[in-house]
């Protein structure tokens, strides 16, 4: 095989397995802005230079701002170049906060006992940070009388006022009705 094969499968299997940053070969701009290895500016040049500065270093031309006029590359280790970005997401991703949205469902003839437990549970979700959603699910006969069992959602929105605030108030989804409740800040 000649070395434009070589090279050219070289190029498939670099572009088959890094697919996110385009680097050495697959660098097809006239000139680029080039960072060294320890971070420097090395100024703008051709290309072709700047993989006979990374090949000489021992290391690989990655791509890293391909939007920009002149395109920047930076001279690198692209293995530990792909581990500390991996890492970076990683730490970025921990220390995001997951809402979660918890259900409590209750009855139209909920007893007021019951009411009150479900609405210590709602309490320990919205202290935790997470989003609560009550449904009052309606079955049978009790449809008949959706507008009169309004009062137990609102009843339950006064009994955690102190800690919760009405995300969105009751609506009627078929055949419940549901109300969302928030962590007040």
């Amino acid at each position: 095989m000649d070395s434009h094969a070589i090279r050219f499968f070289n190029f498939l299997w670099r572009y088959t397995t890094i697919s996110d940053l385009m680097i050495n070969e697959q660098i097809r701009d006239k000139e680029v802005r080039v960072i060294g290895e320890n971070g420097g500016q090395l100024g703008i040049m051709p290309t072709r230079e700047a993989m006979k500065l990374a090949e000489e270093a021992g290391l690989d031309l990655v791509k890293i701002a391909p939007t920009a006029q002149p395109p920047v590359c930076r001279i690198v280790d692209y293995g530990k170049y792909k581990y500390e970005q991996l890492r970076k997401e990683k730490e970025a991703r921990k220390k995001q906060k997951v809402i979660e949205i918890k259900e409590i469902r209750l009855s139209p003839n909920i007893d007021t006992n019951d009411l009150n437990t479900k609405t210590n549970s709602a309490r320990k979700f919205l202290t935790k940070g997470d989003r609560v959603k009550i449904t009052l699910r309606f079955r049978g006969r009790e449809m008949a009388h959706m507008n009169n069992s309004r009062h137990i959602l609102d009843d339950f929105a006064e009994a955690l006022a102190d800690v919760a605030v009405v995300e969105k108030a009751p609506k009627v989804e078929g055949r419940s009705m549901t109300m969302f409740l928030a962590q007040k800040k």
